[in-house]
């Protein structure tokens, strides 16, 4: 048993993050790509098994669990996800599940409580005392997903947009978006529209506006405040919607590259009402449990304070 090794991959619209660790909850070695969501990404799979590739051969490897997003939720898509996993690791005990149900198995500790997602998608994810799930949310960026990244970094275009054309008070955020996008302020439409006709991986790229309009609503600006503030509304609304599953004092976390915002998470905070409980495991740490208990593994303490501490070293090598 000490010998065996688990993998553990963490999918997302923006990033996949495969990790081998060993018996102690040590992380050894990662690979860390681009977004793998087969509702937007034609290339998904190409990018999924690019990063798969350099554990197929591992001699020691007894379990591996896959945590990918829409898994689940279109059932030909879920086939082709379960198909690249059996065809990357044929010999190996193997689990498939959602990206979300996974960060929630690993936030709580396959506990109940209700797990608020914002990541380039956004969902709300709640599983009870009887091990019974429901969820809220994850319809994707047509349909839904407010609250995530892309809705924020859409919401920012939108805002920019229409200050610019003074059907919106000014914002800061307009002369921001301008100048991280390297856009000549003398022609906003054409240095939009150009950025706009260009992206390779729209859903990801404009996501990645989020970060800008949680810096500017830090510094103060109005309309990138209210922003964050509508999103924070958006996220308590998948959070209430699955409250009454879980039972009226039901615990809640967070998960999702959204989250590294302390101004959501506080907003949040605020339109839930009540604190959040501190993630026991980071999504990865989800998958890596999925897998340990795919092989009985009895994890300990200590097992859950190892993946957390050499997963931060993962997350910081993705930054």
């Amino acid at each position: 048993m000490s010998g065996e090794l688990i993998l553990g991959i963490d999918g997302g619209g923006s990033k996949v993050l495969v990790a081998l660790a060993d018996h102690s909850g040590r992380i050894l070695r990662t690979s860390i790509g681009g977004g793998v969501n087969p509702m937007d990404n034609p290339n998904w799979r190409q990018e999924l098994e690019r990063h798969l590739e350099p554990f197929r051969h591992e001699a020691r490897l007894s379990a591996v669990a896959a945590a990918l997003p829409a898994y689940g939720e279109v059932s030909h898509l879920s086939a082709l996800q379960r198909d690249a996993i059996d065809q990357a690791f044929p010999d190996i005990p193997r689990q498939v599940l959602n990206d979300v149900d996974a960060a929630h198995q690993g936030a709580f500790a396959g506990r109940p409580g209700i797990l608020v997602l914002s990541g380039t998608g956004s969902m709300s994810w709640a599983r009870n005392d009887q091990g019974a799930s429901a969820r809220s949310g994850g319809w994707g960026d047509v349909i839904g997903d407010e609250g995530s990244s892309h809705w924020i970094g859409r919401q920012a275009l939108s805002l920019v947009s229409q200050s610019l054309d003074g059907r919106a008070p000014p914002t800061a955020l307009a002369a921001a978006l301008l100048d991280y996008l390297c856009i000549d302020h003398a022609a906003p439409i054409n240095g939009l529209g150009a950025w706009v006709s260009t992206l390779t991986n729209p859903r990801a790229e404009i996501a990645a506006l989020s970060r800008l309009v949680d810096q500017v609503a830090m510094k103060g600006d109005e309309g990138a405040a209210g922003l964050v503030e509508r999103a924070a509304d958006e996220l308590a609304k998948h959070c209430r919607a699955v409250a009454g599953h879980c039972g009226p004092d039901a615990r809640w976390t967070y998960a999702g590259g959204t989250f590294s915002s302390h101004f959501l998470l506080d907003a949040l905070e605020r339109h839930i009402g009540s604190p959040p409980v501190q993630p026991k495991l980071p999504p990865i740490g989800g998958a890596l449990l999925v897998a340990a208990q795919r092989l009985d593994w009895p994890l300990e303490e200590g097992w859950f304070g190892q993946i957390t501490a050499t997963a931060k070293g993962c997350d910081r090598a993705s930054k």
